[in-house]
C-alpha cells in the first residue's frame, strides 16, 4: 500500500516574500519501508513530513495513498483519515498533561468513539516497557518514558505509516538511543511503515532508505 508524492510543492508568501519550501518532490514509499530524511533546518523536511502525512496542504501536486488523493478530502474527513491510517511522533512529546499516561496513548482511539483494544493495549505497554508507569501524570515521567508514551499513542490505532519528527530532538544521548531503536523495533514488530525526519545522520544510517533534502529538493542517498 504505497505512499505516493507527485510533483509535491510548497510556497509561502508571495512575489519579493516568496519563500519555496518544497519543489517538486516526487516518492514511492512502499509499505514497511523504514524511510530517513535528513537535511539541515530549514531545508524542507519538516515541510515534507506535513504534506506526506496531511497535516499541511500543498501548493501544487498530490498525495496519494493507497491510491486515495489524501488532499480531495474534507477537513472533518481528513482528520479522521490522519487518525485511523497515520501515527505521529514528535519532538515535543505533545502529552495532555492532565491525562495519565493510558489515557494519553488511547486518546487517538477515543476521538473516534471507539473503546481500545486491551490486550493489543497490553501487548504494546509490555513492548515499549511502561506497563507499570500508565496511571502516571507525564510530570511524573522521565523524558525517555513521556516519549514511550507518545510511540504507544501513534501506535495504538494499527495505523500503517508511522510519522516522526525529529524524535529524539528532546532527549538525552541514553534516551535517543532506546527510543530510535523502540521505534524501528515497533515498526517491524507492529507491521507499519516507519519515516523519519532527523538531521542526524547516525540515526538516518539505521533506516533501510535514505534521502537527504536541501533547499526543498529531494534526493535518494543510499538504498539497501
Amino acid at each position: 500500500m504505497p505512499l505516493q508524492a507527485e510533483a509535491l510543492s510548497k510556497i509561502y508568501g508571495t512575489e519579493s516574500n516568496k519563500v519555496t519550501a518544497l519543489n517538486n518532490v516526487s516518492i514511492t514509499i512502499e509499505d514497511g519501508q523504514f524511510v530517513s530524511i535528513i537535511g539541515p533546518s530549514g531545508s524542507g523536511k519538516s515541510t515534507l513530513l506535513h504534506l506526506l502525512s496531511g497535516i499541511d496542504k500543498p501548493t501544487g501536486g498530490t498525495v496519494l495513498f493507497n491510491n486515495e488523493d489524501m488532499y480531495a478530502l474534507g477537513e472533518k474527513e481528513l482528520s479522521a483519515f490522519r487518525r485511523q491510517k497515520f501515527g505521529f511522533v514528535f519532538q515535543q512529546f505533545h502529552l495532555i498533561p492532565i491525562l495519565t499516561a493510558e489515557e494519553n496513548i488511547c486518546m487517538p482511539v477515543l476521538l473516534d468513539r471507539k473503546q481500545p483494544d486491551q490486550e493489543y493495549l497490553r501487548e504494546l505497554t509490555d513492548f515499549l516497557e511502561i506497563s507499570g508507569r500508565l496511571s502516571h501524570l507525564p510530570h511524573e515521567l522521565s523524558g525517555g518514558q513521556q516519549q514511550r508514551v507518545a510511540v504507544a499513542r501513534a501506535l495504538i490505532a494499527k495505523p500503517q505509516i508511522i510519522f516522526a519528527d525529529e524524535p529524539t530532538g528532546n532527549l538525552d544521548s541514553k534516551s535517543s538511543k532506546e527510543v530510535i531503536e523502540l521505534l524501528t523495533r515497533a515498526s517491524k514488530q507492529f507491521g507499519a511503515t516507519l519515516i523519519m525526519i532527523t538531521h542526524d545522520l547516525a540515526i538516518s544510517q539505521l533506516s533501510e532508505r535514505r534521502l537527504t533534502i536541501s533547499d526543498g529538493v529531494l534526493s535518494e542517498v543510499e538504498s539497501q
